[in-house]
């Protein structure tokens, strides 16, 4: 019966991708990167060795993310994210090198002695960059038109060089773009055509041959030439007294760059804070009582690194522990395109949202520009961590409790689709989303929050940012539409599944060869193909009477990774399916299914009938 039940997760799988979700070589543990980074550190002259830590004698998984200016996808994979050197005191021209840094989305070289031009290929350099600041350096030569091929840029800052020429009005392509500064440079002509409202004339100053919407308009041919002369006179003071200016900022700069050391914690943002320690926090439960940004300073040590729980693309959350020995989890968000006012809304939104598998949101609080949200302590951790850490001391989580996590879950996520109001996709759903409390139950965290990270407000939220989620949980429709969907959160809720049963990572698979370097779906194809889906589950799961409820559970698993989102199960259906599952051990009640009705519980229930045949015959 085994092998009957193997071949039918066969069927269900066998169409499961054999390419990854983007255009990108995303092969893991990639040399790439690291010959990336030791380029920049090679091409570029450091006096005042803030690379330090930048060490290739390494070969372990994960070490260049701890170099100094570095983010990674995920901290035990080397694949960089964002680079971010900005007034480092480094010298040289624009590192080609980071071509090889092939997923990088953020780079930000501002500040530093920068010198020659902007390469004029840069979109084959950084075809996927998000966010390029290359501000406050020497850089000269024209703006490249290549630039508009940047498509996904969200972050231009070119201002304070020595840009000279016209703007290539190619940029006003760039439907991405949030914030554009060319600032104190030598540019002049006609600006590129922007959507009206994005790019202000604050964009442009100090330099005063530029012309066109929103700068004056464009004067006349028979004018040109007097123009081109005031202007050049103009370019010709101003690039006079910004040299003078330049010299001392060259002082200061290398002045904050050696008081870097005097920043330990890591928290000088908190710091800055301090003359705002009377701001009153905005609370949404009324039993709680009254709380002042003080109080948050000193129960997280002034939000030390030490009381650090989880970082993530959205933010960093810390553990505060109050007087009364009561503990919360606050989080400093990101930046975030809204006002403080659009930010209050959405705060007033998320904060009615409330589901017993949703880690409460209890308040937040503004402060000058930093966003942070207070959440109720959740004791046990992240799912991830309890898979995947487990120590000498831990207890493997054993089957029942996985199968319970994954039906408590999936009603979480059931309901944030089909019973919210407004409606949520959550978008970066992991086993690091998912939290247990005290007696495992999962609550998930982060929900809304793409609301808050991206200003389009549409049922369907548009990946403007380029934040594609955790490596290995993505949908591969997400690479030719950038859109989030429903069933792209089907998918990510399916390599979980695929996490419990496996108790393998959604990359770097333990039991697959040392020649494979896909994903946990890929991998699953493979066995599937080859009828060895038993191979897939986690050993210390077997031979324990749970065989039946394992091949299942995987089938359901397999069902929410299927390339095709239309052939993929809403979130209800796999709720409901997990549940009968899981029916013998009680775990949720009539009232839990309590969604909405128009959720296609026809197909859910016909799964429902195949899934208990399944069970009886077992």
């Amino acid at each position: 019966m085994r092998m009957g039940l193997t071949s039918r997760a066969h069927v269900v799988c066998i169409g499961i991708f054999t390419w990854w979700f983007f255009i990108i070589d995303f092969s893991y543990g990639a040399q790439s990167d690291v010959d990336c980074l030791r380029s920049i550190n090679d091409s570029m002259k450091d006096p005042l060795n803030s690379l330090y830590n930048w060490n290739f004698n390494n070969n372990t998984d994960g070490f260049i993310c701890k170099f100094n200016g570095i983010e990674c996808w995920h901290e035990n994979e080397n694949r960089v994210l964002n680079i971010k050197l900005s007034d480092m005191g480094l010298k040289g021209e624009f590192p080609r090198g980071i071509a090889d840094c092939k997923s990088v989305t953020g780079v930000d070289l501002s500040s530093n002695e920068l010198i020659g031009t902007i390469p004029t290929d840069i979109s084959k350099l950084l075809p996927f960059v998000t966010n390029l600041d290359l501000s406050s350096n020497s850089l000269s030569g024209t703006v490249p038109e290549n630039l508009a091929n940047c498509s996904y840029l969200n972050v231009l800052k070119l201002d304070k060089n020595q840009l000279s020429g016209q703007l290539p009005p190619q940029l006003g392509l760039l439907d991405r773009i949030k914030t554009f500064t060319v600032t104190n440079n030598r540019l002049s002509g006609q600006v590129p055509p922007f959507r009206d409202g994005i790019v202000s004339a604050d964009s442009y100053v100090g330099n005063p041959g530029l012309c066109g919407k929103p700068l004056p308009n464009c004067k006349s041919s028979s004018k040109k030439n007097n123009t081109a002369v005031i202007a050049a006179a103009a370019v010709g003071g101003v690039f006079v007294a910004a040299l003078l200016v330049g010299v001392s900022l060259l002082f200061f700069c290398r002045r904050v760059v050696r008081k870097r050391n005097d920043d330990p914690e890591g928290n000088k943002w908190a710091k800055s804070l301090k003359g705002a320690k009377g701001i009153q926090l905005s609370m949404f439960e009324k039993s709680i009582s009254k709380m002042r940004l003080s109080d948050l300073m000193k129960a997280t040590n002034n939000f030390s690194k030490d009381n650090i729980i989880s970082t993530g693309s959205t933010g960093t959350v810390y553990k505060a522990v109050l007087e009364d020995g009561n503990s919360l989890m606050v989080k400093r968000l990101q930046d975030t395109q809204h006002s403080e006012k659009e930010f209050e809304a959405e705060m007033a939104t998320l904060g009615k949202v409330k589901h017993r598998n949703l880690v409460p949101l209890l308040g937040f609080c503004v402060a000058k520009k930093e966003r942070l949200l207070i959440y109720k302590y959740v004791p046990n951790g992240t799912l991830h961590d309890k898979l995947h850490f487990v120590g000498d001391d831990d207890k493997i989580l054993e089957w029942p409790l996985r199968l319970k996590i994954g039906i408590q879950a999936a009603k979480g996520f059931a309901w944030l689709h089909h019973s919210c109001n407004p409606r949520i996709i959550h978008r970066n759903i992991s086993s690091k989303c998912i939290l247990l409390d005290v007696e495992y139950e999962p609550k998930i965290t982060d929900f809304g929050l793409a609301r808050l990270m991206n200003p389009v407000d549409t049922h369907l939220s548009t990946f403007v940012n380029g934040e594609f989620g955790d490596m290995g949980y993505v949908a591969p429709e997400y690479a030719r539409t950038l859109v989030a969907t429903p069933k792209g959160d089907v998918y990510s809720f399916g390599v979980v599944l695929l996490e419990l049963v496996t108790g393998e990572r959604p990359t770097h698979i333990a039991k697959a060869p040392e020649s494979f370097k896909g994903s946990l779906a890929e991998w699953i194809t493979d066995l599937s193909k080859d009828s060895k889906l038993q191979d897939a589950i986690d050993k210390p799961l077997l031979g324990k009477g749970y065989e039946g409820e394992l091949f299942q559970f995987l089938k359901v698993a397999c069902n929410c990774v299927i390339p095709g989102p239309k052939e993929r199960p809403t979130m209800f259906e796999v709720y409901q399916l997990l549940r009968a599952i899981g029916e013998r051990y009680n775990f949720t009640s009539e009232d839990d299914i309590l969604l909405l009705s128009d959720t296609g519980g026809d197909a859910a229930f016909e799964e429902l009938i195949v899934a208990r045949e399944v069970k009886e015959k077992h």
